[in-house]
């Protein structure tokens, strides 16, 4: 079945493939052609997400089991609907109960003698045969003295070591009368949480200590992770597949090659691939496109109105922060890799010194971080023992040359490092250098940017998104939007399209009500003043007021609670005035109880209000056209769950709030049925459905054949392109300082072929002159957005 439109769920015991198959219908009647499915296999009991696999050969019975998902399939295929599954090649879970990972207990209990030793990507030589695990409270030595691991045995009878709920095999032959004894003739080594810089060994997601890296790239490994998958790929029961975290892998091209090659012909491949300022998803990549962040980008850059830049950058400087974001992004990168990655530094400097054993072991380790910071991208594409592409050989040019710009003292160092990095030297250092240099730049690019500089640099919150730019405020144009679609429709037509993910640190609508109010100076202005001098006489510093008052402004008046737990998370991954790890308690208290407040009676919480009323207009313009570009545009659009309707939430797990599906029905109901619709929600849910219906109906305007043409009119504030000459989008640009000029006016826009054409949000006839130019008054008198299709398509 063709794939137009995807809609993600997030599966967990909480929401099971039975309360899936309850909302088939509903989501059919929305206009979806396939359900996106979180990972199911079988996870971490409790896990919330699905990321945390622990057995490839078993779907989740939390989520219902085998027989639970070929339910639901079978409800989707009988209303129509494919089924798409995100897949997670990159790790495993290493957490409590270890015995749940038979794999990793193999390897655990056998060490490299396990049959499943080669699944994992353990630096053997550095532990000393064995693999490290610092997930003890305090040393070795006092946890012991303190009798806090026990012998135990699981329900089979098998002998285990207890660490409260940790579990441990026991080696055959290595029994002893004490713990100690037995401990010390195992192939894993417990040691202390804050020496991991030292004892941990394995490559891991990201800092995640609890997900252990799946070498994926040997075949039988491959085989034994996707066989499931591939096996319900092929009898019909997955039709398409979300790659998680694809830069992880050792060789993603070749990865994504045998995942072709496996599936059954017709599968729709997607990566989960952040791409950076002008950087394009590489040709050779053995897919159908991304998951949409690009998109995301490209829409709200095209919504950002840069007129309003020099005020709001001036509000940020007089907030005290700093104007560079790029430096900020440098700093941040040098933390994150001297303080969290420490143990993938270390990983590198072993296999740089075993391949260029004459240098300075202090001045080559300087040399990592430093080409480490310098990288600008999540990946070169070096594949190893393969002929270096040109666009990898201009990525590690850049990184070197970004390197020797901040240490020129290391020019020696950085560029031996640099033909290491090129893969080309067969010495089986080199390339292991090559490929982990790969593994760890997505890393410090992901921990550094989006999880530091975004909870840092606030000058307009809105744009500090996975995949997108804080410096666009400066540069924002529809070209931006028009340069992307054109691209994505030549090179990648089935590519994902998507406004809000799991992922992302604000919703789609959040974003919107902000861009909304930044293009209205005067009441940024405001806004900033109001809380900067709050901050200045309650004691809390000027950058953190000006990201709490533009998280109300985004996210509303919403519960204390959601807040709070918000801007822990915050000011704890900004890793400035406290952290996740011995914060300062006080100042977290002073920050909450200062958004607390802003949420009751006052000043402050009476300019928000005012800001949401005086901006109603400008913000329904935002949200509205931010979504029917994202659902018209080149691509396969996503609506994460919830957002066909006003979804005003933040960083997970804000936005993994359970939905209210009987509601959402109900609502979509009143809408076919031809009752008003004046709520901007609702308006939303008009806006999905006819989108999405409309490309369920004409495929063909949409798919690989859909030619995108940017629409031409006399006002910058109308944006829009044509699809195949059968569908038009039109959407209000800078809203607010429209109005400010006296609205439309005599602006036209040009509107080929001629003939009749239909609004499909609000059943409005428009009739199409010869030359094509149509007031812009005339199609958006009744709302900001137009979804026009052409009469008579398929009479011709």
């Amino acid at each position: 079945m063709p794939v137009t439109a995807t809609y993600r769920l997030q599966m967990h015991h909480e929401f099971t493939f039975a309360d899936a198959a309850r909302r088939v219908p509903y989501l059919a009647a929305l206009g979806v052609s396939h359900l996106y499915l979180s990972p199911i296999l079988k996870a971490v009991p409790g896990s919330q997400h699905g990321y945390d696999v622990v057995d490839h050969n078993e779907i989740n019975p939390e989520l219902g089991g085998r027989a639970g998902f070929e339910a639901l399939a079978s409800v989707a295929h009988e209303h129509g609907l494919g089924i798409v599954v995100d897949v997670v090649p990159n790790h495993m879970a290493l957490v409590a109960p270890e015995s749940a990972n038979r794999p990793l207990w193999a390897v655990l209990k056998e060490g490299r003698d396990a049959p499943t030793a080669h699944w994992f990507d353990i630096d053997w030589k550095s532990g000393g045969g064995r693999i490290g695990l610092p997930i003890l409270g305090d040393t070795l030595v006092e946890t012991l003295q303190a009798g806090e691991i026990t012998f135990d045995e699981l329900a089979d009878g098998e002998p285990v070591l207890r660490y409260h709920e940790h579990v441990f095999p026991i080696a055959v032959g290595t029994e002893a009368p004490t713990v100690e004894a037995v401990l010390a003739r195992q192939h894993y080594q417990l040691a202390s949480w804050r020496q991991k810089e030292s004892m941990l060994n394995y490559r891991r997601f990201f800092d995640v200590d609890g997900l252990i890296a799946v070498r994926v790239e040997e075949d039988d490994v491959f085989d034994a992770t996707h066989a499931l998958l591939l096996e319900l790929n092929h009898a019909g029961l997955i039709d398409g597949f979300r790659i998680d975290h694809p830069d992880g892998l050792a060789d993603p091209v070749g990865y994504l090659q045998q995942l072709r090659a496996s599936s059954r012909e017709g599968t729709i491949i997607w990566v989960e691939k952040i791409l950076e300022g002008h950087e394009r998803l590489p040709n050779d990549w053995a897919c159908d496109g991304t998951t949409g962040y690009d998109a995301m980008n490209a829409i709200q850059t095209a919504l950002v109105d840069p007129a309003a830049e020099p005020e709001l950058t001036a509000q940020w400087e007089a907030s005290g922060g700093r104007i560079d974001v790029e430096r900020s992004v440098t700093l941040a990168k040098r933390q994150v890799v001297e303080e969290l990655l420490q143990p993938e530094v270390e990983r590198l400097v072993r296999r740089a010194r075993e391949a260029l054993p004459t240098l300075d072991p202090a001045r080559l380790q300087a040399a990592v971080v430093e080409l480490l910071v310098a990288g600008e991208v999540y990946r070169a594409y070096v594949q190893p023992e393969q002929r270096l592409s040109p666009l990898a050989r201009r990525r590690l040019r850049d990184a070197y040359e970004g390197a020797v710009a901040a240490r020129p003292d290391l020019e020696p160092e950085l560029a031996r490092l640099i033909e290491l990095a090129t893969a080309e030297d067969a010495d089986l250092s080199a390339i292991d250098f090559a490929v982990r240099l790969q593994q760890t730049w997505g890393p410090v690019m992901a921990k550094g940017i989006e999880d530091t500089t975004f909870y840092r640099w606030h000058r307009l919150i809105a744009l500090n998104e996975v995949g997108g730019d804080p410096g666009a405020l400066e540069h924002a144009s529809a070209a931006a939007l028009h340069d992307w679609a054109l691209h994505q429709r030549r090179y990648w037509p089935q590519g994902m399209t998507t406004l809000s993910t799991h992922d992302t640190k604000r919703s789609e609508d959040t974003r919107a009500f902000l861009l909304a109010i930044a293009g209205d100076p005067a009441t940024w202005k405001e806004l900033s003043m109001r809380f900067r001098l709050a901050a200045s006489q309650l004691g809390i510093d000027k950058p953190t007021a000006h990201l709490i008052w533009q998280t109300i402004a985004g996210a509303g008046l919403l519960e204390k609670e959601r807040l709070n737990e918000y801007l822990l998370k915050a000011i704890r991954e900004a890793k400035q005035h406290t952290a996740w790890v011995d914060g300062d308690p006080d100042y977290e208290q002073s920050v909450l109880d200062f958004a607390d407040k802003a949420l009751e009676s006052g000043d402050r919480h009476e300019a928000l209000v005012q800001a949401w009323d005086t901006h109603r207009e400008a913000i329904r313009a935002t949200v509205l056209g931010a979504k029917l570009l994202q659902l018209t545009a080149p691509g396969v659009p996503d609506n994460y769950q919830g957002c066909e309707t006003l979804n005003q939430t933040l960083v997970d797990p804000d936005n993994r709030q359970p939905v209210d599906y009987d509601d959402l029905a109900t609502r979509l109901e009143a809408i076919d049925a031809g009752d008003p619709v004046t709520d901007l929600s609702d308006e939303k849910l008009l806006v999905t459905s006819a989108a999405m219906r409309l490309r369920r109906e004409r495929p063909h305007a949409f798919g690989v054949a859909g030619l995108y043409v940017p629409l031409t009119s006399s006002s910058e504030h109308a944006l829009g392109f044509l699809r195949a000459g059968q569908v038009a989008t039109i959407v209000t640009r800078a809203p607010h300082r429209l109005e400010a000029s006296g609205g439309w006016k005599d602006s036209d826009v040009v509107l080929l072929p001629t003939g009749t054409w239909r609004d499909r949000l609000t059943n409005k006839q428009i009739q199409v002159p010869p030359t094509g130019e149509v007031p812009v008054r005339d199609l958006l008198d009744q709302r900001p957005v137009a979804l026009l299709a052409r009469d008579g398509w398929g009479k011709e």
